[in-house]
């Protein structure tokens, strides 16, 4: 007697169940996409007790007559292919056939539909598997289906689901990325008698998103379209501000062809576009929709459809991660206008320098002299040089702001606490124009530059600037470190990086490994503007370092490049330099940036605004720290409580 027999029809659908019903969520998500392949342009969803009481999904598609009712029923009954050769190109949700009897098999189930060239609908109902009932009533157009009990007779499966809490938020998760990917259909969520969430129909992207996230914040809009050989590729989609997203708890929702996605190629592609304006631990959220010709993606891979395969998948990530790298461009030349766009009023003009002004303003060091490796539009000049500020700029009553005299040393990058002035003999009288009261910012400045009025420097960290109506703070080390390591990085690419001899050469002790990489990666070390000779034993000495790194000691920075570069050099060819060189200039800058606690001159504070208008990239430190912020006169007032009058 043969041992092989054939599965009876409940117990392969219970099969089947295992793999497409998961758990309540998986229901909503088979439910959802046979109503949007319907053309629904509404879509209701109700769930009690966390979608094992109820589940309904009531939409207003094309409908089902009775005979499409019943086969709807049978496993790999299907309108939405009829030939092998559409498995090539599904252009569909779903496909398969398999979602109804499966789901129909493991609840109570009942289906009511009716088609728009009809007076009555078809009511099913099927209980575990077997039908028990079917006749006509009435009903609106479309097709509502129920579900109760779920895994009622499946209890080993039931034990598995997770609180009701996690449940519920699996549910929210898959209505919320139908609903991006359809922004123009309308959708509810009721749960226990309570609406979860309403999205409008008619919506467009942005506003769908704004719904979705709960955001208002400025959004960085994805636009890209790119012809090859095997059809046209396509990207739209919107980004939340990196610095804002952790806050919100939103992620990354990936829509490939209309359908939600989890692909590990197309975030790496996101982050990969993204490098240097993410910090450590932080991931990119917002939508984007990527559409493919249907033959160059298989969507077949998984038995829930959530995962997928791309034909030529270097192709989409190279054209992912360059449209992702454009996005944050034109996020760039969005923030330099808010920023440094000429003001709608004139500003005053600008007091002329006089000669003792000048000579003073000449001791102290200007930043460096800045280009980027990014591509950017140049800015309209502002200011031919940033003008020091005199006691004549500065306002009645307000302490003198005056640089100090040329026998001071330069502070700008010097790690020592600046020089502090015995005060004169006796307290100042109050109504002195001396009597400078002692705080953490270097006081009022008053002076304007491309628009920006300069109000000074808090805990010798933060500039203060006002426009329009907006409060905005940067920080200065992120600011300068930001602007620092775009010059290193053409450096580096052109392999030019501007090197300073050393006046009295230093001699530096390696360890056996870092003597090592030097031999063998002593290009990589030349490149990175260092000059490096042996001198005995573990004895190196350096004649030369990068011009950019300031008062850096040359021994720790050359010990700490050695260490970057040991190991395999791991190439990427969406990636100007290698990850560990890109880290070591990220590190380079930040050592040479100006820290906290260096008291600023407001010609300095001018000169650091200019070269952030002249830079390619400015808003994020190469680590991915945020540079500023900016505050409305809105949320200023609510700090104290001002707002409503």
């Amino acid at each position: 007697m043969s041992r092989i027999r054939i599965l009876s029809e409940q117990l392969a659908n219970q099969i089947a169940a295992g793999e497409v019903v998961e758990r309540p969520a998986s229901v909503v998500k088979e439910l959802l996409e046979n109503s949007l392949d319907a053309g629904a342009t509404r879509i209701d969803i109700q769930i009690e007790d966390s979608g094992s009481g109820l589940l309904r999904v009531a939409d207003n598609g094309a409908g089902m007559d009775g005979d499409d009712v019943l086969l709807c029923l049978e496993r790999h009954a299907t309108s939405k292919i009829r030939e092998e050769a559409q498995l090539a190109a599904i252009v569909t949700l779903g496909f398969r056939g398999e979602a109804i009897p499966s789901i129909a098999s493991v609840s109570w189930m009942t289906i009511l539909s009716r088609p728009q060239d009809q007076e009555l609908g078809t009511r099913a109902e099927i209980r575990y598997g077997t039908l028990r009932h079917v006749h006509q009533d009435g009903c609106g157009r479309g097709t509502v289906i129920e579900i109760r009990h779920l895994f009622g007779n499946m209890p080993a499966r039931k034990k598995f689901l997770k609180s009701a809490r996690t449940e519920m938020h699996h549910i929210e998760e898959v209505v919320k990325n139908q609903a991006l990917a359809h922004p123009a259909t309308g959708f509810t969520l009721q749960t226990d008698g309570r609406t979860a969430f309403d999205y409008r129909q008619g919506a467009d992207l942005e506003g769908r998103v704004r719904e979705v996230f709960r955001y208002r914040d400025k959004l960085m809009p994805l636009a890209a379209e790119a012809a090859a050989e095997t059809g046209t590729m396509a990207l739209d989609g919107f980004l939340l501000l990196p610095e804002t997203a952790p806050a919100t708890a939103a992620r990354l929702r990936l829509l490939v062809n209309g359908r939600p996605v989890q692909d590990a190629m197309l975030r790496h592609a996101v982050n990969e576009g993204m490098q240097g304006f993410l910090m450590k631990g932080y991931q990119p959220a917002g939508v984007l929709r990527l559409a493919v010709s249907p033959d160059q993606v298989d969507v077949n891979v998984h038995p829930a459809k959530r995962e997928i395969r791309f034909r030529r998948s270097e192709a989409v990530h190279r054209f992912v991660a360059d449209a992702i790298r454009r996005a944050m461009a034109g996020y760039q030349r969005d923030l330099r206008t808010s920023l440094f766009a000429p003001p709608l009023q004139s500003a005053p003009p600008v007091a002329p320098a006089t000669a003792d002004s000048e000579a003073t303003a000449a001791t102290w060091p200007d930043f460096p002299a800045l280009a980027s490796a990014e591509p950017a539009v140049p800015p309209q000049p502002r200011l031919p040089a940033a003008p020091p500020i005199t006691s004549a700029m500065a306002p009645s009553g307000a302490p003198s702001m005056a640089p100090p005299p040329p026998q001071s040393p330069p502070r700008l990058f010097s790690h020592e606490p600046p020089v502090q002035t015995a005060p004169a003999p006796g307290p100042p009288l109050p109504d002195s124009p001396s009597a400078a009261p002692e705080s953490g910012h270097a006081g009022p400045v008053g002076h304007e530059y491309a628009g920006l009025t300069l109000i000074g420097q808090l805990f010798s960290l933060y500039l203060l600037c006002e426009r329009e109506g907006r409060f905005i703070v940067i920080d200065q080390h992120a600011a300068h470190e930001r602007l620092l390591y775009g010059q290193l990085l053409q450096g580096y690419l052109a392999a030019n990086i501007p090197q300073q001899a050393l006046l009295f050469p230093v001699t530096v002790e390696l360890s056996p490994a870092q003597a090592e990489t030097l031999e063998q990666r002593g290009d990589e070390v030349v490149g990175l503007g260092f000059t490096v000779e042996p001198f005995g034993d573990a004895t190196w000495v350096i004649k030369a370092a990068p011009a950019l790194v300031g008062q850096v000691e040359p021994g720790e920075l050359l010990r700490e490049i050695l260490d970057g570069l040991r190991g395999p050099m791991r190439g990427d060819v969406a990636r100007p330099v290698p990850q560990a060189v890109d880290d070591l200039l990220a590190s380079m800058a930040c050592k040479a940036a100006i820290k906290a606690g260096n008291r600023l001159q407001p010609v300095e504070m001018l000169k650091l605004l200019a070269q952030m208008e002249a830079g390619a990239v400015f808003s994020h430190c190469p680590h991915g720290r945020p540079v500023l912020k900016t505050f409305t006169a809105q949320e200023v007032e609510r700090w104290f409580h001002r707002h409503g009058g």
